[in-house]
């Protein structure tokens, strides 16, 4: 009984704010110590794992990669965050050629979310669970990885995670959720809430997880791996810009991923464009609508 009233609550408020569960929206998990001395390797159990990747288990493959390594540059995802806000109107050629005229400083892997404003946003916004992640992919990969692959198995057999037209969701052994189109990447919103808690018998919250919202990139953004970043779930290996990302606790001061973008020690000059934020409007088109149609791609 207790079960159900909590999932017709959910319903109810569900439907009174339709799409508003944007996952950018609900509270991203807290840290329940804080982040661990940067000398000493952090070594989070998997329940503290579940909660740490389950805000972003459910993105395509190539998404979830790069967020994975650029939440390993937690001092970068401020500052990218704001630039991305302040540039998004730029977009395919006009906004790689600003970020090579700009000389961002940032790690490629960091660059690579730059067509993604409301990605950067909502790790800057929770830096706390940002160097989580980051902490925990460069010390347990692997057992990041799992977790991963836990979250979606919850949400696929709850009925949650199924394929949308801009994605393709494969099951079995290992669930792999890719682009339909390589070039189109979609930014899914969920609650965590919902979608990894199995509904009562009879109830599914069909809109539960939207993915109508996604950037074109096209050839543009090859050179920071788009089109090539992939995971190998069987192996636990990541491939970012068509290598195996290496980078990892004990090297994490000295290696270096191949990237083609030239990186840029700073200091960096003036911007070249004029900045220009994103208005409450433009951020609510990234969102579900209240209607659950989709909105702009």
């Amino acid at each position: 009984m207790n079960r159900f009233l909590r999932h017709a609550s959910l319903l109810l408020t569900f439907t009174g704010i339709g799409m508003a569960f944007a996952f950018a929206q609900a509270p991203l998990p807290t840290p329940r110590t804080p982040p661990p001395p940067t000398q000493v390797a952090p070594s989070y159990p998997p329940a503290e794992l579940d909660r740490i990747v389950s805000p972003i288990a459910l993105y395509p493959d190539p998404l979830l990669a790069q967020v994975l390594a650029a939440a390993t540059f937690p001092q970068d995802i401020p500052d990218a965050a704001r630039w991305a806000d302040e540039h998004h109107l730029l977009t395919g050629s006009r906004l790689t050629d600003a970020i090579a005229a700009d000389q961002l400083p940032w790690d490629p892997s960091v660059q690579a979310l730059l067509p993604f404003p409301s990605v950067l946003e909502m790790m800057a916004s929770a830096m706390p669970w940002t160097q989580e992640l980051g902490d925990a992919f460069l010390a347990q990969k692997d057992a990041v990885m799992d977790a991963v692959q836990r979250m979606r198995q919850k949400a696929y057999g709850y009925g949650y995670l199924r394929a949308c037209s801009p994605v393709v969701v494969t099951g079995g052994p290992y669930i792999e959720i890719m682009p339909a189109n390589p070039a189109y990447i979609v930014v899914p919103y969920y609650d965590p809430a919902i979608v990894y808690v199995p509904p009562p018998p009879g109830l599914i919250l069909p809109r539960a997880m939207y993915c109508g919202f996604g950037i074109r990139l096209g050839v543009w953004f090859a050179p920071w791996g788009w089109g090539t970043t992939r995971f190998m779930w069987a192996t636990h290996t990541v491939i970012i810009n068509r290598a195996p990302w290496g980078r990892m606790w004990g090297n994490r001061g000295t290696y270096v991923h191949p990237f083609a973008v030239p990186r840029h020690p700073g200091p960096r000059p003036p911007d070249h464009h004029p900045a220009k934020p994103r208005t409450p409007n433009e951020r609510q088109r990234e969102r579900p609508k209240g209607d659950g149609r989709s909105g702009r791609g």
